[in-house]
């Protein structure tokens, strides 16, 4: 990646560049990222050269750790939307794919802890599509 990626919180208060590639990309689908995302999975982009800046904001994130765990998450604390951080255990940077505002440039490289998946998680590409909300 040759250019930087840029992104931000939903409330624009935390915004950050990401200057490096990124080496993968997962989607996640252990209990722990569903419950930490709200959704069926977390998308996730690891980089381990590459860096972080943060242009506004870095006194509106808060970190979690789950306890006796490897899983963590930032946040903002305004608006709760997910945040990059740096896993302490492998100095990994982990960044949301969803609080990017340029875009990826990858396609996702696996549904990791896939047997993990929620009951409802199963062929969704069968199920109508809306362009906008439902009527």
């Amino acid at each position: 990646m040759d250019n930087p990626s840029t992104g931000q919180c939903l409330c624009g208060a935390v915004s950050f560049r990401i200057s490096g590639s990124f080496d993968s990309f997962f989607l996640c689908h252990c209990a722990r990222c569903r419950k930490g995302s709200g959704s069926a999975h977390a998308a996730n982009l690891f980089a381990s050269g590459a860096s972080l800046t943060w242009v506004s904001g870095a006194d509106r994130i808060q970190h979690f750790v789950l306890p006796a765990t490897r899983h963590a998450k930032s946040f903002c604390k305004t608006c709760g939307s997910a945040l990059p951080y740096t896993s302490k255990d492998s100095a990994m940077l982990v960044v949301p794919a969803g609080c990017l505002d340029t875009p990826v440039g990858l396609r996702p490289d696996a549904h990791i802890c896939h047997a993990s998946r929620a009951d409802w998680d199963d062929a969704l590409d069968t199920i109508e599509k809306i362009d906008g909300l439902p009527g």
